[in-house]
């Protein structure tokens, strides 16, 4: 929270024309007066860029499939339509640190091999059995799966299923550019070799049991590259029927890497929320603008001023710093993005829990 007692600034008066022709002096060497731009530097709380804006899946889908009428996989190297957020046109940004897409791939079709230094996911919002493929072992997508593209791990997807497979894409693309560390390499072949059995890596790691050695292959991201939504949404429905809910929260589970109990990602968090159906959560705000994808339900989403009616495969952004709230019709399962991880180690991340 910001402190209370922080003395209030005075308004800093016109500059006068001497002021005026220093400031134009020092422009010419590439300098700036710091009390002229402190206020923006500094504010005394967050001042959200991003809007609240929702992404129908019945509205998306027809131009996805358009735009798989006009591109082949293959050329586009990944057939995405970026979910923009309305105030950061241009700039491929669903909030201020990630990019959010939705990737859709045909029957018969394959998204050819590459990696890059940015962390990736995939919500599974439509298949019927297309997979993924991450390090050496495929994975099948199923609705409601997420799955992890760890940084510099080779990836390619493809669908064999006779139907199309669309996913959601999110990627901490914007913060790996802040830095200007990107970088990215295409594989030799189209399709990375297949080394593991599907299953592997759950196997290993995913069963409340680790390997000896404890070492996972992708370094600080969560050695299972796919955790399926039919364990999420069991373990959830088990933990809401036991009653015990956040007022602000519903019930929420994290995706935990099982190497150290951290976020499966380190620099994107990920968690399901489900809200009962009748039910709603009280208004909470965080420094961390969320990407959010309706698995199951339909409700009501509260942003600031603004509601948003959501339902299956929609997809919507709330804003940083910003209150939220959720009203569920139906059960709602709802899995939600952000760069929480990355705030808590910078130790910046906070949150204030409202009655409202």
């Amino acid at each position: 929270m910001p402190d209370q007692h922080a003395a209030v600034q005075p308004p800093s008066p016109a500059p006068g024309p001497q002021r005026t022709e220093f400031y134009g002096r020092l422009k010419g060497q590439s300098l700036t007066p710091l009390w002229e731009v402190l206020k923006g530097l500094v504010p005394p709380e967050p001042r959200p860029t991003p809007l609240p804006h929702i992404w129908h899946y019945d509205t998306l889908r027809p131009y996805l499939l358009e735009a798989a009428s006009l591109v082949t996989a293959e050329e586009a190297e990944r057939r995405v339509l970026v979910l923009e957020n309305p105030a950061f046109a241009g700039k491929s940004r669903a909030t201020a640190t990630l990019y959010a897409g939705i990737q859709i791939v045909l029957d018969g079709e394959v998204a050819p091999a590459h990696r890059h230094t940015a962390s990736a996911l995939r919500f599974v919002l439509e298949s019927s059995g297309g997979f993924t493929a991450v390090g050496g072992e495929r994975t099948t997508m199923r609705v409601g799966d997420f799955v992890i593209t760890p940084s510099w791990a080779w990836h390619d997807h493809g669908n064999a299923s006779g139907q199309p497979i669309m996913w959601m894409d999110i990627l901490d693309l914007p913060m790996v550019n802040f830095f200007e560390g990107g970088f990215s390499e295409h594989h030799n072949d189209q399709t990375q070799s297949i080394g593991r059995p599907e299953g592997d890596a759950l196997a290993r790691y995913g069963a409340g049991l680790l390997p000896l050695d404890g070492t996972g292959p992708f370094g600080k991201t969560s050695p299972i590259f796919s955790y399926p939504f039919d364990r999420t949404r069991a373990a959830l429905a088990t933990v809401a029927a036991a009653g015990s809910a956040d007022p602000h929260w519903g019930t929420t589970l994290r995706y935990s890497n099982p190497s150290d109990g951290g976020w499966a990602m380190p620099t994107i968090s990920s968690w399901m929320t489900h809200v009962g159906a009748g039910t709603s959560t009280k208004a909470v705000r965080s420094t961390d603008g969320m990407v959010v994808a309706v698995a199951e339900g339909r409700g009501t989403v509260r942003v600031g001023d603004k509601r948003m009616s959501f339902g299956p495969r929609d997809v919507f952004v709330l804003p940083n710093w910003t209150p939220r709230s959720f009203e569920a019709e139906s059960d709602c399962f709802l899995f939600c993005s952000s760069d929480r991880v990355a705030q808590e180690k910078l130790g910046l991340w906070r949150e204030e829990r409202l009655q409202a």
